[in-house]
Formats: structure tokens, C-alpha cells, sequence
């Protein structure tokens, strides 16, 4: 009778816990490194306290802390150093025994880049942003392209099943937009938003940030992990980071461990919202789900419309080309790559029609008769400069 008392309790505290953490599932044991932090191993136990009380996550504590004198006691694995954490992590990771970890100072080879989640200031929303640590390829908008592959996995991995998508505005949105343009057409599902401005548009400008229009913002990560930075300590002056899940789990090809990255400056409660964001990971299996969007995008033709975005080593000496007659340029077409701007000019003008460059205040702009705007479009276009 004993042993039917002992299944009876185990089964009603998985239910509890399940019921807890809005499903019936266990509780996700994620690990948490203690080394490293600017604001000491206590402010790292707290963001455990904090993540455990969700009744998701079991914390497990990988640093050189006393957890003994804590209200409610977490495992605790003691190790020296930082290289020493985060190779027990690994090797947890690897057994079982952690179903995700965070931590912090920790190296993803070249192909592998991180995606985070933030709580934008104008409205609330979460948003997450992809990507914001390492990098997912050499090129820029090859890296910007893999980026949102990322970005959709996670958001569908933490439960939104028809994620939107938007390009920060930066340097090669262009391109990547028409590329992301291009796997839509070989079938590969991609479902831009709008932006809130009045001209919308997929490409994303700082008010779009701010009001979290996109599940999914676009960006290279050098920008992401500026606006990671700036998004969860702009109230506290940078050295508390205050909002917000983390820099989230490194994805990529070859990337079987769910990491997910905090900062020296991660607070409390940044911490805490990593640790739950890597046990939505974990319930979500980010993992393969990213596996069977990169292989959707590759089905759809992702690697020959990345070999398209290198730089083309063709040696031979530029045609000179001579601007046809100037005309009055009262017409505007964007969605030009800077880098282009000034081949995308000389295509007009190749094909007799009058243009000049600028800029616009979503980005660069061919300038053209407004007579000739139709003739200049289909020019550009046929040319793959929008």
C-alpha cells in the first residue's frame, strides 16, 4: 500500500507543478552560472528565488555560492572558475540532467548568434529581438537573413504560431528584406508586419521599437545587442539592467546545447526572465523547431539566395556611364541598399532616364521624373536593386 501512497503523491505533484506552469509537464531544471556578474552571486540567487516562484522552473546553481543559508535551497554544484562552470554546464546539458542554462561570458562558434526578448517601453508588448550576441554569418545580410530564421524559431518555440516580422532599419535592410521577399516566393512562410508609421512598410524605424510593432525585429548583432542594452537599462543608467528576459539561446546550425546569455550588468530580474525564456525554450524545443525552419528555408532556396548576397569579385574595369539630360525630379523610389545606391542611379540612367540619389527619411532614395517613375521602377527591378 505504501508503494501505491508513494505513485499516488509523485503523480499529484507532477500535476501540481504542471498545473502551476500552465501545462501538465514538469517543471524545466535550468541552470544559472554564478561567476562573473558585476552585482555578486547574491543578486544571482535572488533571480533564481524569483524564477522559481513561477512554479516553471527548478533552479540549479552552478558557482562558487553557499546556497545553505537561503529560505528555500537550490541544488548547488560548486565549481572555481568560470571555465569550470560553464564545462559542467555543458556536460549537464549533455546528460540531461539541465534541460537549459544561462549564463554568462560564453563563446558561441562563428555560425551561432543569440536571440533575445525585451519589454518595449511605449506599450508593453514583449518583442523579440534577433539577434544580439555572436554572429550567424560574416556578411552582413547573409547574418540578417539566418537572423530572421532565428528570430521566427524562438517566437514559435515560446508560443506564437504565426510570428510577424520586421527589419530594423540599419545598413542592408534592404537587401535582406528582398531576400526574405525571395524564400517567401520559393514557399518558405515569413509574414511581415507593418510599420506603425503612416508610409508602413517592412522595414522598421525607432518608433517601431519603441511600440514593439514586430514578434520578431530583424537586425544585425551588433545593433541588437545595443538595443538589448539600451531597452533593459534606460531607467537605471546603464549599469543595472532592470527589464527584459536576456540576450537569449544561441541558435544556429550545428548548436545542440539551449544557452541562453546574460550580461555582467543583468539585475535580478533580467536574470529571472532569462531563466523562464529558457524553460519556454525548452518546452518549445527552440532547438527543432529551428532545425525544421532552416530546413524549410533551405527547401525554399536559402542557399542560393545567400550566395547571391556576397560580394561580387568580378575585377573588370566599371563602364563609364554619362547622365542623360537633366529633367525636374519631383518622383522618389526607396528601398534601395545604400551600398547600391549609386549602381541603382546608373541602371536609370543607362536606360535614358535622369536620376539623382538622396535620402529620404526611411533611407536612400533614387529621385526620378515622375513621368519616368514607372519606367525607372521596372528598370531597378529587373536590375535586383528592389
Amino acid at each position: 500500500m505504501s508503494e501505491i501512497n508513494k505513485a499516488l503523491s509523485e503523480a499529484f505533484s507532477d500535476m501540481a507543478n504542471g498545473l502551476i506552469g500552465g501545462s501538465f509537464k514538469r517543471k524545466a531544471r535550468i541552470g544559472l552560472t554564478l561567476i562573473g556578474s558585476e552585482h555578486g552571486n547574491d543578486e544571482l540567487i535572488r533571480a533564481a528565488a524569483l524564477a522559481a516562484r513561477t512554479g516553471r522552473v527548478e533552479p540549479v546553481l552552478i558557482g562558487d555560492a553557499d546556497a545553505g543559508s537561503l529560505e528555500q535551497p537550490f541544488e548547488l554544484h560548486k565549481v572555481e572558475t568560470m571555465n569550470d562552470g560553464h564545462l559542467l554546464m555543458e556536460k549537464m546539458l549533455d546528460s540531461g540532467e539541465l534541460d537549459g542554462c544561462v549564463a554568462m561570458h560564453y563563446g558561441f562558434p562563428l555560425g551561432v548568434s543569440t536571440v533575445g526578448k525585451v519589454v518595449t517601453p511605449a506599450t508593453g508588448r514583449e518583442m523579440i529581438i534577433a539577434t544580439t550576441t555572436g554572429t550567424a554569418d560574416t556578411l552582413r545580410p547573409a547574418a540578417m537573413v539566418k537572423n530572421a530564421i532565428s528570430g521566427i524559431a524562438m517566437a514559435k518555440a515560446s508560443g506564437i504560431e504565426q510570428p510577424t516580422v520586421g527589419i530594423l532599419n540599419v545598413d542592408n535592410a534592404a537587401q535582406v528584406e528582398r531576400s526574405l521577399r525571395q524564400l517567401i516566393e520559393g514557399g518558405y512562410d515569413v509574414r511581415f508586419t507593418e510599420s506603425a508609421r503612416a508610409d508602413g512598410g517592412a522595414l522598421m524605424r525607432g518608433n517601431d521599437l519603441l511600440q514593439g510593432v514586430p514578434d520578431v525585429m530583424v537586425t544585425d548583432s551588433l545593433t541588437g545587442n545595443l538595443m538589448m542594452k539600451v531597452f533593459s537599462s534606460f531607467t537605471t543608467g546603464g549599469s543595472y539592467e532592470a527589464s527584459g528576459m536576456g540576450y537569449g539561446p544561441g541558435l544556429g546550425e550545428g548548436q545542440e546545447r539551449l544557452v541562453g546569455i546574460i550580461s555582467r550588468a543583468s539585475g535580478a530580474p533580467v536574470v529571472a526572465g532569462a531563466m523562464e525564456l529558457m524553460a519556454d525554450c525548452a518546452g518549445g524545443d527552440v532547438i527543432a523547431q529551428y532545425k525544421a525552419e532552416l530546413a524549410a528555408a533551405k527547401k525554399a532556396g536559402l542557399d542560393d539566395i545567400l550566395a547571391g548576397l556576397a560580394p561580387k569579385t568580378d575585377s573588370a574595369p566599371k563602364e563609364a556611364v554619362s547622365a542623360p539630360a537633366e529633367t525636374v525630379t519631383d518622383a522618389d523610389i526607396g528601398g534601395i541598399d545604400i551600398l547600391d545606391i549609386e549602381d541603382a542611379k546608373e541602371a536609370c540612367w543607362k536606360a535614358g532616364i535622369f536620376a539623382k540619389t538622396g535620402m529620404g527619411c526611411t533611407g536612400p532614395i533614387v529621385m526620378i521624373a515622375g513621368e519616368s517613375k514607372d519606367k525607372a521602377a521596372a528598370v531597378l527591378k529587373e536590375a535586383g536593386f528592389i
